[in-house]
């Protein structure tokens, strides 16, 4: 590169196009002052620009950058050199609340961009600079370091002081359709159009990774946008998201019965007459449950001891802290079971199946600086009601908001009121909810045959998305392309001891984006995969099983080891 070319400005459009396509790219390869001269006048543009509505494929009034930023560390190592754009996507809706969102621009780009997925009812603009269960050992800027631009929106409306609980936008109808998928595209055709005209050339791959909330809208792009991504990662997906808020809304019921929702230390006590009988099961004592069906069918907390004493309270009374009544193990019976419908809802589910409730962390009192979140995450601190306090169940608060702005649209309605199995009134609303919220297709031909590729994954100890609803959806499209086709771009692992993003347990960490970015750039499909542990026991590893498989204790060997486990199914 001459001297004159590497200090020569790029001509831009008005809005900011760069008409020298790859003009940037080339410069911020360089090197040197003129590379510093480039970016910065690029992101100087970035304040001016706007999107056509008739550049984006859903309804919106238009896209504009609000602000740019240059994001810096309040404390640690700086990110690698980067702009932020704040954009704002209009509604059609005058009362509808805008899509917010940011897009994070680097210096030295690969030329591949990552879209997150939110969590719960969203609201807020997740980090872009992380992804769910990234390797610790990446350090605090995982994408920028590898020079992703990253994107990410609130799906859609602001939330208020319940955070990703609040679920109030769900009284107007277009944050509704945002929400349950319509502003994914909106935000990734906005983010296109500024990334092309940022460097000059459309992103050479676009990868989408996401958890919970952003697992069911890893699928939902990958389902209907089929040609606008190369590989998507979905981390315990919350895919039939409104049939979900229906086993939440059984479980409400079921734990607001007097007496049966267990304290922290009843829960606590619960895990360890669980972990008592079924620790073992795989070969190895060390706090996780990896054989989980076997736990499932052998453990029962009416007749399960700890220690020589009954897990039953003697009664059948709450006794304390010591034991469970009755009708706390009731309670989680109903936890531990699907909730069934007597015909199939609008979307064509007929079913939730139940959690993995046995060794899993329900919420206890401990020292690990996960465990606020893990409690908050399961069952909290008091028991469900309506309207439900923020303390309590997530899954309360959640079916508590749904039933009062989604499905009534009355702020005053008593949630518990409702019978998820028989919503008489309430029926056809919740059928068109079903149909617009839960994100089923299995038919991801399209997908496939443009090369895409998918990744799931799903803690085993998740109490919140029940990780055999996941299991069925892999069954499902296994069932529907075939198993040898499924196999060809698609792969789902189970990680034991794995909540709800995360955990004191087992906190997994795996570079799934590094296996997406393998399988889609070079067609190396997913070997060998190891996850590790960063906070039950710091470091140790276990290999990622693929379903229906789970990690077994060789009998020889370091236990915190991934090379002393053997994937089985028996």
């Amino acid at each position: 590169m001459t001297t004159s070319t590497a200090h020569r400005r790029p001509r831009l459009h008005p809005a900011g196009l760069l008409l020298t396509a790859g003009a940037a790219l080339v410069l911020s390869a360089c090197g040197g002052d003129s590379d510093n001269f480039v970016f910065e006048d690029a992101a100087k543009e970035l304040a001016s620009q706007k999107v056509a509505a008739s550049q984006i494929g859903l309804p919106t009034t238009g896209a504009s950058v609000t602000s740019v930023e240059t994001p810096t560390a309040a404390s640690g190592p700086q990110p690698p050199t980067s702009v932020r754009a704040n954009i704002s996507i209009a509604p059609v809706d005058p009362a509808a609340p805008a899509i917010k969102m940011g897009l994070l621009l680097p210096k030295q780009w690969n030329g591949k961009v990552v879209m997150l997925g939110g969590g719960g009812y969203n609201g807020t603009q997740p980090s872009l600079y992380s992804y769910p269960a990234a390797p610790a050992s990446q350090g605090a800027y995982p994408l920028l370091d590898q020079g992703y631009a990253v994107f990410a929106s609130d799906s859609g409306h602001q939330a208020g002081a319940a955070g990703s609980r609040d679920g109030s936008f769900g009284t107007n109808d277009e944050a509704v359709a945002n929400f349950s998928g319509a502003a994914l595209k909106k935000v990734s055709d906005v983010a296109d159009v500024i990334v092309t005209r940022f460097y000059g050339q459309k992103p050479s791959k676009r990868y989408f990774i996401g958890g919970s909330t952003g697992g069911r809208e890893a699928l939902a792009v990958a389902q209907k946008w089929p040609a606008d991504w190369d590989g998507v990662v979905a981390w315990y997906p919350a895919w039939n998201a409104a049939t979900l808020d229906l086993q939440f809304g059984r479980l409400s019921r079921a734990f607001a019965q007097p007496g049966a929702y267990p304290s922290l230390a009843q829960r606590k006590l619960l895990r360890q007459a669980a972990l008592a009988q079924c620790d073992a099961l795989d070969g190895a004592t060390d706090g996780v449950v990896s054989n989980v069906a076997a736990c499932n069918a052998q453990f029962d907390p009416a007749t399960a001891q700890l220690n020589g004493k009954a897990l039953r309270c003697a009664s059948g009374t709450n006794e304390g802290d010591s034991c469970l009544s009755d009708a706390m193990i009731a309670a989680l019976k109903v936890y531990n079971t699907p909730i069934t419908f007597s015909s199939p809802l609008g979307s064509g589910e007929t079913q939730y199946p139940g959690f993995n409730v046995w060794g899993s962390d329900l919420g206890q009192e401990g020292s690990s600086p996960l465990q606020p979140t893990v409690n908050l995450l399961a069952m909290n601190t008091t028991a469900p009601a309506s309207p439900a306090p923020l303390t309590a169940p997530y899954w309360a608060v959640f079916w508590d908001q749904w039933v009062r702005y989604f499905v009534t649209r009355d702020a005053s309605f008593n949630s518990l009121s409702l019978d998820p199995q028989n919503p008489g009134p309430w029926t056809d609303r919740i059928n068109q909810l079903t149909r617009l919220q839960d994100i089923n297709s299995t038919d991801l031909s399209a997908f496939n045959q443009r090369g895409g590729k998918l990744l799931m994954a799903h803690g085993t100890a998740d109490v919140l998305v029940s990780t055999r609803a996941t299991a069925q959806y892999w069954q499902r499209l296994q069932q529907t392309m075939g198993a040898a086709t499924v196999r060809g771009f698609a792969r789902y692992y189970e990680v034991p001891g794995y909540g709800h993003a995360a955990s004191s347990v087992f906190n997994a960490n795996w570079d799934s984006l590094k296996a997406l970015d393998q399988w889609v750039s070079s067609g190396a499909a997913p070997a060998s995969q190891v996850v590790t542990d960063t906070a039950g026991v710091p470091g140790r590893t276990r290999p990622m099983c693929e379903y229906p498989s789970w990690p077994s204790y060789s009998g020889a060997g370091d236990v915190n080891k991934a090379e002393s486990f053997t994937c089985v199914t028996q």
